[in-house]
């Protein structure tokens, strides 16, 4: 539901809310109906600023409007509000809103900053985000359902770094392996099992 398509009507919303003094129009009708001259009064605004945030809260459908003699009457429209903000604010949907957008981006950009072309990391990162980066790049070269001795990860490891000891054990505390006790066999853990996995 929340693609580009309804991109407009989102940003309809959350404009309509992102106003001072239309929360407290919506404050005070959420209470009762008033007209725009009350409105006014309490607010201590002028009868053309309300009728103007009025006009933007019934065109994003927040409000509604009956006449009643010389005066409108304004009500708020809490079923249409919360079916938007069901709609709009969802678990489901609200993922959907960044449809499109490269979420590689931030690990290409660290790899270009700390590997080689080969793959070799020239430098380690002192921020754990972009360490992990490197981390599961490092990953790759291992196979899941394999049992690797330490002097195979070892030697695997230091193609990357020579600091094999440090990956090694960063593996195995970020939870990307696993290993037996006293130097035993080493394992990469499935991204279901893995905490660290992204």
């Amino acid at each position: 539901m929340t693609d580009e398509s309804n991109m407009p009507e989102l940003l309809e919303f959350f404009k309509a809310l992102a106003e001072p003094k239309r929360l407290r129009i919506i404050g005070l009708l959420a209470q009762k109906a008033y007209t725009g001259e009350q409105l006014a009064a309490m607010l201590e605004l002028s009868e053309g600023t309300i009728s103007h945030h009025l006009s933007y809260l019934v065109h994003a459908g927040l409000v509604s409007a009956e006449t009643r003699g010389y005066y409108n009457s304004y009500r708020l429209r809490l079923d249409t509000i919360h079916a938007i903000a069901e709609r709009l604010l969802s678990r489901d949907e609200l993922p959907k809103l960044a449809a499109g957008v490269d979420l590689d981006a931030y690990d290409r950009k660290v790899m270009r900053t700390f590997t080689d072309q080969e793959g070799h990391i020239k430098q380690l990162p002192a921020q754990r985000k972009k360490f992990d980066v490197l981390l599961r790049h490092v990953l790759k070269a291992f196979e899941h359902g394999v049992r690797y001795p330490e002097k195979q990860v070892n030697e695997i490891l230091s193609f990357y770094h020579e600091d094999v000891a440090y990956l090694r054990r960063s593996l195995v505390e970020s939870k990307y392996m696993a290993r037996e006790g006293g130097g035993g066999a080493y394992w990469r853990i499935d991204p279901v099992e893995g905490q660290g996995q992204d």
